[in-house]
C-alpha cells in the first residue's frame, strides 16, 4: 500500500517508511492513497474469528509489502496476549434509551488499562520488527494528555533500537496516569513534564519534527496518533464490535469520547472500508472545539480549561486534518493553506461543502462537568457499572441523541480505577484498584521538569538519545 501526505509535498511512501517517519516531512499526516475493501462476506466470516485473526486480516493490506501477513499475525498474537480479557475488546449491554440499544465497548483491558494499548501493544512490535529488518534505531518523541504516554512506554520499554521521550503537561494528568509513566525504570524511557498544556506539548513535538537536521540526526519517530499505524490498528475494534452486534446485517452507531480525533477517525476509516456504520458521534467535554465546529462550521481555538477528563483537554485535534483532507476531495494545496492560516490566526472557516460533509458523516455533542458526574452516578445506580470520566462524556452525549434505528456502541476508553477520586465523588464508591495500579504508589518516580521552551526540550532529547 502507498501513502501520501495531507499537504502533498512529501514523497509517497510504503508502510515501513510511514511507520518510522510518523509526521510527513512537509508537516502533514500520512494517509493511504486508497483504502482496502472489507466485504459483507468478510464481515460474516469475522463472526467466528478471534480478535487476533480479525486484526491480521484487516491490517494485512495496510502493512504490505513492508510486512508479510505471517509476521503480522505473530506480532498480533504477542500483542493481544498481554490483554486481561479473552475477547481483547469485550462488549457489554447497557440499559436502552428509548428504542436505541446501548452497549459499552470495553477498550481498557490492556497492560495500562487504556484504549491506547490496543494499538500501541502492536505498534511497539511493528517498530522492533522494522528496525531489526533495517538494522536501524529511532528516537521516539511523543506528547500525551494522559494515556498515550503510559501505553507507549509499556509497548516500547526495553525494546531494541528504541529510545523514547514522552512529554506531558505538568499537573494536568491524573496521578495514576503520571505514575504509570514515571515509575518505569527502563533505561530507554525518559519522561518530561512541561509547564503548559497538552497542545503546548504537541506543538513542541511537531516543532522538533519540522527541524529537518534535528529530525534526521536523531532519527525521530512518533507513536501518538499522528503515526498512521495507530489509526489503522484502531479500526479493528470497530469491526469486531459491529460484528458482535450483528453488523454484517445492519448498521451500528458509535459514540466516542474525543480528544485528538484518532479514535474517532478510525471509525470513519472503518466506514470507508465498508463497515456499515449509521452514526459516528463526536463526544466532547467542555473543551469542545470539534462540537463547536460541527455546529457552526468555524474551527476556533479557545482557552483549554482543566476537566475531570484530561485526555480530552485539547483545542488542536491533530487527526482532524486527515478528515478535512478527505472531505476536501484530497485537496493538498488547500490543506497546506488552511493549516498555515489556522496556526497563525487560531481560526478556520469551513466552506459549505466541508461543513455539509462533516455533518453528513458525524453527529456531535458536549458534556459539562456536571453532566459527567451525573452520567457516572446514574449508570452506577442503574447497573452497578463504574465508568471513568472520559467514558462518561460519551455516555452523557449518547443519552441525549435523537432516536435512531441502530444500536449505539459507546467507547469506554479507560479503566475507572485510573480516575478513582472522580468516580468516588460521583458515586460514593471507590473502584477496585488492580494490583498493577496499587503497586505504582510504592515506586520511585523519574521525570525531568522543563519549561515550555523548544531549545530546552531539544537539548534534553539530544542528551537522552546520546547525541
Amino acid at each position: 500500500m502507498k501513502y501520501q501526505s495531507t499537504r502533498g509535498e512529501a514523497p509517497i511512501l510504503e508502510f515501513g517508511d510511514v511507520l518510522l517517519a510518523g509526521l510527513a516531512e512537509d508537516g502533514g499526516l500520512y494517509v493511504p492513497v486508497e483504502l482496502p475493501e472489507i466485504s459483507s462476506s468478510d464481515l460474516r466470516a469475522f463472526e467466528n474469528l478471534p480478535y487476533t485473526e480479525i486484526a491480521t486480516r484487516i491490517l494485512a493490506p495496510f502493512v504490505a509489502p513492508s510486512i508479510d501477513e505471517d509476521s503480522l499475525g505473530r506480532m498480533a498474537e504477542e500483542a493481544y496476549a498481554t490483554f486481561r480479557h479473552p475477547e481483547v475488546v469485550p462488549v457489554t449491554d447497557l440499559p436502552s434509551v428509548g428504542r436505541n440499544a446501548h452497549h459499552l465497548v470495553e477498550l481498557h483491558w490492556g497492560p495500562t488499562f487504556s484504549f491506547k494499548d490496543v494499538a500501541l501493544q502492536l505498534l511497539g512490535r511493528l517498530f522492533e520488527y522494522e528496525l531489526a529488518r533495517r538494522s536501524a534505531s529511532v528516537t521516539i518523541v511523543g506528547a500525551t494528555s494522559g494515556d498515550t504516554g503510559s501505553a507507549a512506554i509499556e509497548a516500547c520499554r526495553d525494546r531494541e533500537g528504541i529510545v523514547l521521550i514522552m512529554l506531558h503537561p505538568r499537573g494536568r494528568i491524573s496521578e495514576v496516569q503520571r505514575r504509570q509513566m514515571t515509575t518505569v525504570a527502563s533505561p530507554n524511557i525518559h519522561n518530561v513534564a512541561i509547564d503548559g498544556t497538552f497542545d503546548d506539548c504537541q506543538d513542541l513535538v511537531k516543532a522538533m519534527f519540522a527541524d529537518s537536521p534535528f529530525r534526521q540526526r536523531l532519527h525521530l519517530a512518533a507513536v501518538n496518533s499522528i503515526n498512521w499505524a495507530r489509526v489503522a490498528a484502531q479500526t479493528v475494534y470497530y469491526f469486531t464490535t459491529a460484528t458482535r452486534l450483528g453488523g454484517a446485517n445492519h448498521k451500528t452507531s458509535f459514540c466516542v469520547p474525543t480528544g485528538n480525533f484518532g479514535n474517532m477517525l478510525a471509525g470513519y476509516i472503518a466506514s470507508g472500508m465498508g463497515l456499515p456504520i449509521d452514526r459516528l458521534v463526536i463526544a466532547s467535554n467542555h473543551n469542545d472545539i470539534l462540537t463547536r465546529t460541527h455546529l457552526s462550521g468555524l474551527m476556533e481555538i479557545q482557552q483549554v480549561l482543566p476537566s475531570t477528563s484530561p485526555a480530552m483537554d485539547i483545542q488542536v485535534s491533530s487527526n482532524f486534518e486527515r478528515l478535512l483532507f478527505d472531505l476536501s476531495g484530497r485537496d493538498a494545496p488547500w490543506m497546506r493553506t488552511a493549516m498555515r492560516d489556522f496556526r497563525m490566526t487560531g481560526e478556520l472557516s469551513l466552506n459549505e461543502s466541508l461543513t455539509a460533509g462533516l455533518r453528513d458523516h458525524f453527529d456531535a455533542g458536549r458534556a459539562s462537568e456536571s453532566d459527567v458526574e451525573d452520567a457516572i452516578a446514574d449508570l452506577y445506580s442503574a447497573t452497578g457499572e463504574l465508568v471513568d470520566p472520559h467514558t462518561a462524556v460519551a455516555v452523557s452525549v449518547a443519552r441525549r441523541l435523537e432516536p435512531g434505528d441502530s444500536p449505539i456502541a459507546i467507547m469506554s476508553t479507560a479503566h475507572p480505577a485510573k480516575f478513582g477520586a472522580v468516580v468516588k465523588d460521583a458515586t460514593g464508591v471507590s473502584p477496585i484498584q488492580p494490583d498493577e495500579i496499587k503497586d505504582l504508589f510504592g515506586r520511585g518516580e523519574r521525570c525531568a521538569d522543563l519549561p515550555n521552551e523548544l531549545n530546552a526540550v531539544m537539548d534534553f532529547v539530544s542528551s537522552a538519545a546520546g547525541t
